[in-house]
């Protein structure tokens, strides 16, 4: 990992207590985790407009957009982790984003709740189907998506959890997650001023 990335994450990476933010105070609606990943969004709360325009265009980034547009609310240096992806610029996150519309025949938001913000992060509850090209079978998703924004409103680190548990930053799985974010690229061609 280059030091740029390291600085990054270790200054900006969100670390989402996710039992804390999303338990369901009834029990029997928590997976066996503790955590209620079902977005409600008549339980959101209420954010700027400059925000909700941040959760529009990342949903639609999820949703296949891949626009030019959509990518501003990045930093030029970001970094986009999840379980399969470790992207440090945000031509590189554009390569995930741009790679959804070939490799999926739909995909779109079903659902989603704001379950924390606050001058530096927002993070939200986030419903998502996809639908692959070659099995034509929707599966919806719930995922936690945290976003840590810097001085200028953007976004400076977004991670989407699958799951109760935080990312290693090491080890092989490490490994495949940045050689997908740094060669991804090469597939789907970004716009290469982003």
């Amino acid at each position: 990992m280059s030091s740029r990335a390291e600085t990054l994450q270790q200054n900006h990476e969100p670390r989402p207590d996710p039992q804390a933010l999303t338990s369901n105070p009834d029990p029997s609606q928590n997976t066996s985790t503790g955590v209620d990943y079902e977005p409600h969004p008549d339980q959101s709360i209420a954010v700027t407009p400059e925000r909700e325009k941040v959760v529009k265009s990342i949903t639609s980034l999820y949703s296949g957009s891949a626009s030019e547009e959509d990518m501003q609310v990045y930093a030029k240096e970001a970094v986009y982790d999840d379980p399969w992806s470790y992207c440090d610029t945000r031509y590189k996150i554009a390569g995930q984003w741009y790679g959804i519309p070939k490799v999926m025949a739909s995909s779109r938001t079903l659902a989603t709740e704001i379950v924390s913000n606050s001058d530096g992060e927002l993070v939200f509850k986030m419903k998502q189907e996809y639908t692959p090209r070659v099995a034509h079978f929707s599966k919806p998703v719930n995922s936690l998506v945290s976003l840590a924004f810097d001085a200028e409103g953007k976004v400076k680190y977004h991670k989407d959890m699958w799951n109760e548990k935080d990312y290693s930053h090491g080890g092989l799985g490490k490994v495949m997650k940045t050689l997908n974010g740094d060669y991804l690229t090469k597939i789907t061609r970004p716009p290469g001023d982003l």
